[in-house]
């Protein structure tokens, strides 16, 4: 055989077994097309979005102070790319503004005051469109005049917002990686055949992955936390058992999804494929980067239901709030409900073979 031959056979076989896994043409034919279309309708031509904004009275309750936030929010209302919202209370308000749900807080006086973030590019062009604003309304086109306040305080800044949802991200990758693939690679090795002679329950089975999880997450998540509270100095307000406790009921609850997701995979590339499908819509609207509360309304009673949006959520109560395993009931109902679906799925469709 020649070596033109020879080459042409063996890449006839490799194009042959490629067309073969649908799971490889799906991530490289379909998915590409699938991300460029969302994309396209993401950053499609168009006018530009307004930005989120809170303002709140100078003394809530005092009706001079009402009146003056009353006229600077009719000011600032005349600007289509500023979208307003009014707070009753500081402390909602600031919570907001902790949570990038807004990007600039406004407190009407003379001159009113700028509560941001210095270093979020958002609370720059919020804080330009705002001054934009205030310089219309003055005659002469006189420069407006404001009072910068940076948000700088421990608890209150966007890297404290952030670092749970970095943490909950975390528990959600290597809780279904470290199950998942681990599973994959079994699968792969054809070693889950001699295991089907076996008389051990497919439960004990997975739940051997789990706990072995457990082992690693006691380790990985004090490293985090001692990263994040003593370099980055991000509190850490709440009972070390209740931490311990959310964080483990969120790695099982990854974890089920894992081994659902690994029950019937074949190849290493299927499992890979299918862990960042079920991860991907959680990484854009779960709150890791930013508030779920910026999609639209109709949106987001269904991102509350995703796993990591309730991990995120009871993680920041916890550690910015100081709540407790009571305080943030909901949350973890929803990470054992998926938790324990994902489980029983798993159980009922998974396959040795």
């Amino acid at each position: 055989m020649t070596r033109r031959s020879e080459l042409r056979e063996l890449t006839r076989v490799r194009i042959l077994t490629f067309l073969r896994e649908p799971e490889a043409l799906f991530w490289v034919f379909v998915f590409p097309l699938v991300l460029a279309a969302v994309l396209g309708f993401a950053f499609r031509e168009g006018s530009l979005e307004p930005t989120p904004i809170g303002i709140i009275a100078e003394r809530p309750g005092d009706a001079t102070s009402e009146a003056a936030t009353d006229a600077l929010t009719l000011v600032l209302a005349r600007d289509e790319l500023l979208s307003i919202e009014r707070f009753a209370s500081f402390e909602d308000a600031r919570k907001q503004l902790t949570k990038a749900a807004i990007d600039v807080l406004v407190i009407p006086g003379a001159p009113p005051t700028l509560e941001l973030e210095p270093n979020k590019s958002e609370a720059e062009i919020a804080r330009v469109r705002i001054l934009r604003a205030l310089e219309l309304e003055a005659s002469g086109g006189a420069e407006a005049d404001v009072r910068i306040a940076p948000v700088t305080e421990k608890g209150s800044r966007y890297l404290d917002f952030l670092f749970p949802g970095l943490l909950g991200m975390n528990l959600m990758g290597t809780g279904m990686w470290g199950v998942g693939f681990a599973i994959a690679d079994v699968r792969r090795r054809k070693f889950l055949k001699r295991l089907l002679v076996t008389p051990m329950r497919r439960s004990s089975f997975f739940l051997s992955f789990m706990l072995s999880r457990l082992v690693f997450l006691i380790l990985e998540l004090l490293v985090i936390v001692l990263i994040g509270t003593l370099l980055l100095d991000v509190p850490f307000r709440c009972n070390v058992f209740d931490f311990g406790v959310l964080s483990a009921v969120g790695a099982f609850t990854f974890a089920g999804l894992g081994i659902l997701v690994a029950s019937r995979a074949k190849t290493i590339e299927g499992v890979s494929g299918m862990m960042n499908l079920v991860m991907m819509p959680m990484w854009l609207g779960s709150g890791v980067f930013f508030s779920y509360e910026r999609f639209p309304d109709g949106l987001q009673p269904v991102l509350k239901l995703l796993p990591l949006t309730g991990l995120n959520d009871a993680l920041r109560a916890m550690m910015l709030d100081g709540d407790g395993l009571a305080a943030v009931g909901p949350e973890l109902l929803v990470q054992v409900a998926w938790g324990a679906l994902s489980f029983a799925v798993a159980l009922k469709i998974f396959r040795w073979q």
